[in-house]
């Protein structure tokens, strides 16, 4: 990789571009690959929030590849590195996932983790005037960030240390690349020694989560997407958690789901639930939607896939989806108090 990418340089890649660019798709990388394996189809999944720029990639490659090279796009729904399109994966010579850092070294999948060129230093500047303790009152602060931040996560560390913190990171489990980073199922990198956390990144749900894992945190959110810093609040989403819950008490009939995308099964857990309650059933599904699960009429449903189902979409759904935690607790075997964000550890 060279040096201007691993600096999150994005201005010049190497090659004649067709289409502007926000993020260095690491064409060149592509490329060689399609050389080195004399590939015949090379296969293309990017995240939903950045299938629009599908077209424009293709047709940069399709200027630097062979004529006799097919280039294709998935259509697969795509929310993670774990989140791949196996059928496209079989059926191509070289494969590349965009948007998400690797969660599993693979000689078949290129990950382009879509590194972003947003200045952070600003936002963190405000968070550290708005939110973060004055280093002399407490100087610890925790550093987290997601994948697309991550060309800065360095940087962002020395300014904080710069600042008079003393900024504790740490690298979570298999299921993570990189020291400091998250995902929507995985906080373990927020598993350190601090009473406030600094998540640097776009959107809620990341800090949420975090803050949900780590009630004990003050969780500090400095998203320089969209130029604001807040702090994550749980209130809200717990008192949707607990209806939830409350909601599933009398269910009669349970839907268990095992989903079938490679890095999102808990298969143990599934057939667990099954084994133990009579009214439960096994259903396998790839994408699971409010509108596949309403033919099926049951009173209530466990989600054992990926957490996110749950906690993103869970009000869209017409009967209770649970986590495997919140159905221990709505079938007594554990109290209400236990009630806990769900996670998700190790690979595939």
């Amino acid at each position: 990789m060279s040096q201007e990418r691993t600096d999150g340089d994005l201005r010049n890649t190497g090659l004649s571009l067709k289409h502007d660019r926000e993020w260095d798709y690491e064409l060149d990388r592509i490329i060689e690959a399609v050389e080195e394996r004399d590939a015949e189809k090379v296969g293309l999944q990017f995240p939903e929030g950045l299938k629009r720029r599908g077209p424009a990639v293709a047709d940069d490659l399709r200027e630097h590849l062979p004529d006799d090279v097919t280039v294709l796009l998935s259509g697969q729904p795509c929310y993670g590195a774990c989140d791949l399109d196996t059928y496209m994966m079989r059926r191509t010579d070289v494969f590349v996932h965009f948007g998400h850092s690797p969660m599993k070294e693979s000689d078949k999948i290129i990950y382009v983790p879509l590194f972003s060129n947003v200045d952070v230093f600003p936002i963190m500047e405000q968070a550290r005037e708005e939110q973060l303790a004055d280093p002399e009152a407490d100087p610890d602060v925790g550093l987290v960030t997601t994948a697309q931040h991550m060309n800065k996560f360095d940087e962002m560390r020395e300014w904080l240390e710069e600042r008079g913190y003393n900024v504790h990171t740490r690298r979570g489990d298999e299921r993570l690349t990189h020291e400091g980073q998250v995902l929507g199922c995985n906080y373990a990198s927020a598993d350190v020694d601090a009473d406030q956390m600094l998540y640097v990144g776009g959107g809620k749900f990341h800090p949420l989560g975090l803050a949900m894992e780590h009630p004990d945190k003050h969780v500090v959110i400095a998203d320089p997407v969209n130029n604001v810093v807040t702090v994550a609040d749980t209130e809200k989403f717990m008192k949707q958690r607990y209806g939830a819950v409350h909601r599933a008490m009398d269910a009669e009939s349970w839907g268990v789901i095992f989903c079938t995308k490679i890095g999102q099964g808990r298969w143990d857990q599934a057939q667990e639930i099954v084994e133990n309650n009579e009214n439960a059933y096994l259903i396998t599904m790839d994408e699971v939607t409010p509108d596949r699960l309403t033919n099926f009429g049951m009173d209530a449903y466990v989600n054992t896939g990926c957490p996110r189902i749950t906690t993103d979409d869970g009000p869209q759904f017409k009967k209770p989806m649970l986590t495997p935690g919140e159905y221990e607790i709505a079938i007594g075997e554990k109290p209400l108090d236990s009630l806990e964000f769900d996670t998700f550890h190790g690979t595939w």
